[in-house]
């Protein structure tokens, strides 16, 4: 059985627009990153970053991870291994 899911982004009919309201620029943070995170686009975006980027994004995603969610919802929610 898959862990992780895209669902959002197969249903969603709104704007990708930054800047409107509250709801729509979490509707678009959520589209951008679910269509970031795909796997093609992944292989072709990944091997272009510098190791600075690489690092910069790692660091940015921990980041908010740590700033924003438990340790216990970092291990149910993020990774998926309780």
């Amino acid at each position: 059985m898959k862990k992780d899911t895209h669902n959002f982004i197969h249903n969603y009919k709104g704007l990708a627009a930054f800047g409107m309201d509250r709801k729509t620029d979490e509707e678009t943070i959520m589209f951008y990153l679910q269509k970031f995170s795909e796997d093609h686009f992944m292989n072709t975006f990944i091997p272009r970053l510098s190791d600075q980027e690489l690092e910069e994004i790692y660091l940015f995603v921990n980041d908010k991870l740590k700033k924003h969610i438990s340790e216990d919802e970092y291990h149910h929610l993020f990774l998926k291994d309780r």
